[in-house]
């Protein structure tokens, strides 16, 4: 298996970490949550690994997007 680099590491994590935050949401919004998250990922499938400053922009508007819905208040997201 290839080893990740630092990046691919942070991407993965963040990831992780967005599936996680979805279990604290109400279950019958957890699919919409769970969407959501798998389409933002999907959206940037087409970014060349060695832009990194691409890269490092999309994961802190992701940490940014993560911790503004792991807000209590927001109970669901519609798209």
């Amino acid at each position: 298996m290839a080893r990740l680099s630092g990046l691919q590491r942070d991407v993965l994590a963040l990831y992780r970490e967005c599936l996680r935050a979805v279990r604290e949401k109400p279950v019958n919004s957890q699919s919409h949550f769970r969407d959501f998250a798998r389409d933002e990922f999907r959206k940037h499938l087409s970014v060349n690994k060695k832009d990194f400053a691409t890269i490092e922009y999309l994961l802190r508007s992701g940490r940014r997007k993560l911790d503004r819905y792991r807000d209590p208040e927001i109970r669901d997201i519609h798209r």
